[in-house]
């Protein structure tokens, strides 16, 4: 046999492609391939009497050359499989492939063959290939698992390669402070220790068994300030939270046990219940450092609530907040340079959270990448009481970044220089390439899952070996005296010196000095009802024509031809409503940006609308080239942002919620597809969005558009759930709009935009689908000049016979425009159809003033289209029945209580509509049937 006889088909044709680069230029191949050309020719190559065959040098055997090199490509992949990265020795779980056997060679045999045939850096520092093939196994199957092979760029893989095996961030070639180190770690394990003997049983969530965390995260932060990054964004939930806060982000240690004697501050009761604060490990903290000294690098920790990885998408908007210039008219300008998020993540939560996966997949999206992320993976083998067996279907915590094609490093928390040498090389890749990449390290939890648990309970056994083993700052201490850098009992006299240092800082401890607890500052009063959000005719033409002024070359659909002609003509004539909803948004935005005020959109389809009504992103009929007319807007002095985003709400919703707190400046816009969507994104709602004032201090003022109506679409496209808003609605945390008109979306965007700095607040937009394109909703100019923002809008034709009106209907939203339309409304003079358009801050005072211009009215009636158990009803029911007590009768008519939001059948709601509508506006129903009917079928 040849040495070209084991090469044929697919690998035949291969060497032959080799062989011919060779030929035509033999720089092209690498060193190897080119000295095994010269020696020998792929016979494919015809007769050469200069060049013999392999079998002409008989003591080569190709099979074993083959075994070999197999071999070596075995422990660079599957090398991890054998590698120590359990502290406690109970994971190995290895794979055949690392046996030489399994490849039919020996280690007598590897040591005939040269090292060139394993490759790789190693190979020039090796005599033969036995000992490359063991220098191989002491990279990979060592404290360190190197797993990179699924990933699919080779320059990205090769680099990773050369990395590992060159050990080029390893000490001793890339030096360490091996006192500073153990110092570091004694900070570490002494502020746990020291909590754990002075307040038994608080709840703090130890990093002990993962002490060597902190030093990555120095690691990290000492190349990202030499690299120029001036933002790192940490993300983390409990464990070892404390931890980093005082030791990274500078948190005085008397502040911390401040919060562990946990006093009641003095203050007004009233005023304690507008602030609730949080446990002590949600809270986050922010610090400008390096080396201890203030530098232009900011350090922020995301505050986190017990959802534990929902901040991940979080710290990922507020990273591209960071890193976006938006200062000027067009696009926004993203550095990935300037800002660095680190996500520390849970070893159970990590692939068993789903909004892992979904912030994994905003990564390299355009409109959500930030330059990457390093990921650290807290592992401590256990969740709460669940074993990994129990709670993943993957080999290791990290296999869910696999899928994205991260490279991941598992590394044992007992070895503090592979740990370093982990940190290092995931700056460095991250520097390099810009992408994500995953430390995996894997310790053990020294206590349960809170100090108050007993672990043994269900893993006794785990137990009595954690019980056992020596801290990681013990075994650091110990390889320096052994390796004489330190004197035998150094180590514990650096260890007591710092208990003694904590002590007297706990007993120095004034609570009133130390307690730091900013509360955020209220807003001026009547700030919102201020705010003038009317602009000049002039200058709304001046937008229009701007927004419609389209490059020469650029050819329109042929439909929306239609559509620019007739915004081009909608201002022409001052009283005239032909201003729709989406032109009214479009020239809102135009002015907010010539205030220059930046924008960004984001959502399910938001760049055209998901019913086709926005066009944002014009796409030419003819080359697909796409045109931004807010992008290219001359008087903008601010730049504008929209992207489709992907299908997803947590993530998505989490995302723009971070951006929106980093840079409180911008407008920042969430739009659903649909407004009930916003169920799968209730966790960032709830968590985030309207609660952290009042637990955190932050001051969102995010806005969320949401589609909502009853049509006959079921129940998963009717109702966006305003009433989950209106029962989270307290202490003024957010705005609810339910708008009726175009110049009142026209006002309620300007007004956000113009309170961002005064009075910030989440908005809630309660939008129209099949209304966008009705002439009921369409204003004219002189309501966008002359107008503002109205939480109530009153009767017009009923105010002119007031005193025949004795019903008087509040109404939100589409409900509004069905009873106006509505044959049984026509000829009424008795009905007065008043518009609740803000639902919160509810305009009671509002309404009270509506209602004294009807003196005759009788009774005062609630209508909505949802059910009696969702909607406002229930939210406004106690602030009606306050106004009407002893004046009106006060009667709610919706749909009744139910489990779903609407009916499934489209026919079936056009009966229910209808009927609601009659009753809504005092209808006699005509038979006992049909009475039994509205109650059988919904009304």
């Amino acid at each position: 046999m040849t040495f070209w006889d084991v090469f044929h088909g697919a690998n035949a044709g291969y060497v032959q492609e080799l062989y011919e680069k060779y030929l035509s230029d033999p720089d092209s191949v690498d060193a190897e391939t080119r000295a095994l050309f010269a020696r020998w020719r792929p016979p494919m190559a015809g007769p050469t009497s200069s060049v013999p065959e392999m079998g002409a040098t008989p003591a080569v055997d190709i099979k074993k050359v083959v075994g070999g090199v197999n071999y070596a490509e075995a422990i660079r992949q599957y090398g991890h499989l054998m590698a120590q990265i359990d502290p406690l020795g109970m994971r190995n779980i290895g794979d055949p492939s690392l046996n030489p056997t399994t490849h039919g060679i020996t280690e007598e045999e590897l040591r005939a063959f040269p090292a060139s045939m394993i490759g790789g850096p190693i190979a020039a520092q090796s005599r033969d290939a036995y000992q490359a093939v063991q220098a191989l196994r002491q990279v990979y199957t060592s404290k360190i698992g190197f797993d990179y092979e699924h990933v699919r760029e080779p320059s990205e893989r090769e680099w990773l390669c050369f990395t590992a095996e060159s050990g080029q961030f390893r000490p001793p070639q890339d030096p360490i402070n091996p006192t500073a180190l153990l110092k570091r770690l004694t900070e570490v394990e002494a502020f746990e220790r020291f909590i754990h003997r002075i307040f038994p049983g608080k709840h703090r969530f130890s990093i002990e068994g993962l002490d060597v965390m902190v030093p990555i995260v120095d690691e990290i932060i000492g190349a990202s300030a030499e690299s120029g990054v001036r933002n790192i964004l940490i993300g983390m939930a409990h464990r070892g939270r404390l931890n980093m806060l005082t030791h990274l982000l500078g948190k005085p240690y008397a502040s911390v046990f401040a919060e562990f004697k946990d006093p009641v501050q003095q203050g007004k009761f009233r005023d304690d219940l507008g602030w609730t604060g949080d446990v002590k490990y949600h809270l986050g903290a922010n610090r400008a450092l390096q080396n201890g000294q203030p530098v232009a690098m900011m350090i922020t920790m995301a505050p986190n609530p017990s959802h534990l990885e929902f901040v991940n998408p979080v710290v990922e908007g507020m990273s591209r907040a960071a890193g976006t210039s938006a200062a000027r008219g067009g696009a926004p300008v993203f550095n990935p340079n300037i800002t660095l998020p680190i996500l520390i993540h849970g070893d159970a939560a990590f692939p068993g959270q789903g909004i892992v996966a979904e912030t994994l997949n905003l990564s390299r999206l355009p409109g959500y990448w930030t330059g990457g992320t390093i990921h650290i993976i807290a592992n401590n083998q256990l969740g709460y009481t669940t074993e990994p067996v129990d709670s993943r279907s993957t080999i290791y915590a990290s296999d869910l970044a696999k899928g994205f094609k991260i490279p991941v490093i598992h590394v044992n928390a007992d070895d503090p220089e592979g740990a370093i040498e982990a940190a290092r090389i995931a700056f460095a890749y991250l520097a390099k390439f810009q992408r994500d990449f995953v430390i995996d390290l894997v310790g053990y939890r020294r206590y349960g899952h809170n100090e108050g648990d007993e672990p043994a309970f269900t893993q006794p056994t785990l137990y009595q070996i954690i019980e056992q083993h020596p801290t990681a700052r013990a075994l650091w201490g110990e390889t320096l005296v052994e390796r004489g850098i330190l004197e035998k009992g150094e180590p514990d006299a650096i260890l007591n010196r710092q208990m003694d240092t904590l002590q007297g800082i706990l007993e120095r401890l004034d609570l009133e000095k130390d307690l730091i607890n900013e509360r955020p500052v209220p807003p001026p009063a009547g700030a919102a009802k201020r705010t003038k959000s009317a602009i000049s005719a002039a200058r709304l033409r001046e937008l229009n024509t701007s927004l419609l002024d389209f490059p020469e070359s650029f050819t329109l659909h042929p439909k929306l031809q239609k559509v620019v002609k007739r915004r081009q003509e909608s201002l022409n004539d001052s009283a005239a409503k032909l201003i729709d909803w989406s032109q009214a948004e479009d020239l809102a935005m135009a002015s907010i940006l010539a205030d220059g005020i930046a924008i960004r959109l984001t959502g399910q389809d938001a760049e055209r609308g998901t019913f086709s009504q926005r066009h944002a992103v014009f796409h030419d009929y003819k080359t697909n080239a796409q045109y931004v007319p807010l992008q290219a807007l001359p008087q903008a002095a601010a730049s504008y942002e929209v992207h489709n985003s992907p299908l997803s709400e947590s993530a998505a919703l989490g995302f723009e919620y971070g951006y929106n707190v980093q840079e409180p400046g911008r407008l920042v816009l969430w739009e659903a597809q649909y407004g009930d969507f916003d169920n799968g994104a209730q966790v960032i709602i709830d968590e985030f969005l309207v609660s952290a004032r009042a637990k955190w201090g932050q001051t969102p003022s995010l806005v969320m558009l949401l589609p909502h109506g009853y049509e006959g679409a079921g129940p998963d496209h009717s109702s966006a759930r305003p009433e989950r808003f209106l029962q989270m609605a307290a202490e003024t945390n957010m705005r609810v709009a339910n708008p009726t008109t175009a110049a009142q979306y026209f006002h309620l965007l300007r007004r956000q935009a113009l309170l961002l700095k005064s009075d910030p607040l989440p908005l809630i937009v309660l939008t129209p689908k099949s209304l966008l394109r009705n002439a009921l909703v369409n204003s004219s100019l002189n309501e966008l000049v002359n107008g503002r923002w109205q939480p109530v809008i009153d009767d017009e034709g009923a105010k002119a016979n007031a005193d025949q009106i004795r019903r008087v209907i509040l109404v939100s939203g589409k409900l509004y425009v069905d009873l106006v339309n509505s044959e049984a409304y026509r000829n009424r003079t008795d009905v007065a159809i008043v518009r609740v358009e803000q639902l919160y801050p509810f305009p009671i005072n509002e309404i009270a003033d509506v209602m004294e211009g009807y003196k005759q009215a009788e009774m005062l009636v609630w209508a909505q289209e949802e059910p009696e158990n969702m909607g406002a009803w229930e939210f406004a029911r106690p602030y009606l029945t306050g106004l009407a007590s002893g004046r009106w009768m006060l009667k709610g008519i919706t749909r009744p209580r139910n489990s779903s939001s609407a009916e499934g059948s489209s026919a079936w709601h056009i009966v229910n509509q209808a009927k609601l509508i009659e009753q809504v506006l005092g209808i006699p129903q005509q038979t006992a049937a049909v009475n039994e009917s509205k109650v059988k079928h919904g009304v």
